[in-house]
């Protein structure tokens, strides 16, 4: 029995277990993307928070690129309730409606292409040359003749969570080849400035960004740190187990328990 307590980890040790767990888990993505095996990650933000996050959307990554980042700069007009945010690094836009007004995102010709009604209802404008356009990512795509920026709308239901996805060409670089801009592989770069219009009710506006060219070498070496904190961290926890394991070798085996004392307790 004593001998089971003996091996019984300490407090302390149990406190930086969970620490270290806890380390982690939260490094994880830095690690992964350091490997290139975890998921592709989230760039952009939603305007006025600065966060980013992944899509729950069945729309799959269709090339997106890590060496290019789009951020968004402005949305205007700005009403409460209209966020934007660049999904997958610069693949796609996520608009929500929670302003009480219809949202309308127009397409490559000035044509309605999509919109989000007041009541969280998504619908896609099947005349609309954007909505096969935006089906591969460099556009290698026929629309079909019943399509033109010209023709009444033919509004379609995509759903009604009171959000919109879509990959924007304008938000990403139409080629396999780097700019020409990008002198220098190893240095962030600016691409170029764009905008996508919108419009909130009757108030015309637009989503504005920037692309950049973002080297792969510049996010590693974040992730290089958190991977060495980690290492390090469970490193430390390693060499207090194995010096109380020694300490309490050394020690012997514990003395008999005083009469009417109680069982012995670990001192923090």
């Amino acid at each position: 029995m004593s001998g089971a307590l003996n091996n019984r980890p300490s407090a302390r040790l149990r406190l930086l277990a969970v620490l270290a767990g806890g380390l982690a888990l939260a490094l994880w993505p830095g690690v992964n993307a350091l490997a290139g095996t975890g998921a592709s990650s989230a760039s952009g933000s939603l305007f006025g928070a600065g966060n980013s996050s992944e899509s729950g959307s069945p729309i799959a990554d269709q090339g997106s690129s890590y060496e290019y980042r789009s951020e968004i700069t402005s949305v205007e007009p700005r009403v409460p309730g209209l966020g934007v945010q660049v999904l997958e690094f610069a693949d796609r836009l996520l608009l929500s409606n929670h302003t009480g007004k219809t949202v309308t995102i127009y397409g490559y010709e000035g044509e309605p292409y999509a919109r989000v009604l007041a009541n969280g209802t998504a619908e896609q404008n099947e005349h609309a040359p954007a909505t096969y356009l935006n089906t591969n990512f460099y556009a290698d795509v026929t629309v079909p003749s019943t399509a033109a920026a010209g023709d009444p709308p033919d509004w379609v239901v995509i759903d009604r969570t009171g959000q919109f996805e879509w990959h924007d060409h304008r938000i990403h670089w139409m080629s396999p080849v780097p700019p020409e801009a990008v002198k220098n592989r190893s240095k962030r770069t600016l691409i170029f400035d764009w905008r996508v219009p919108i419009e909130v009710g009757t108030r015309r506006g637009a989503i504005a960004g920037q692309l950049f060219w973002t080297p792969e070498n510049s996010k590693a070496s974040s992730a290089v740190i958190v991977l060495g904190v980690a290492i390090a961290l469970l490193g430390l926890l390693f060499v207090l187990y194995v010096r109380r394991r020694r300490s309490r070798s050394d020690a012997g085996p514990p003395a008999g328990p005083a009469a009417g004392s109680g069982p012995g307790r670990e001192a923090w």
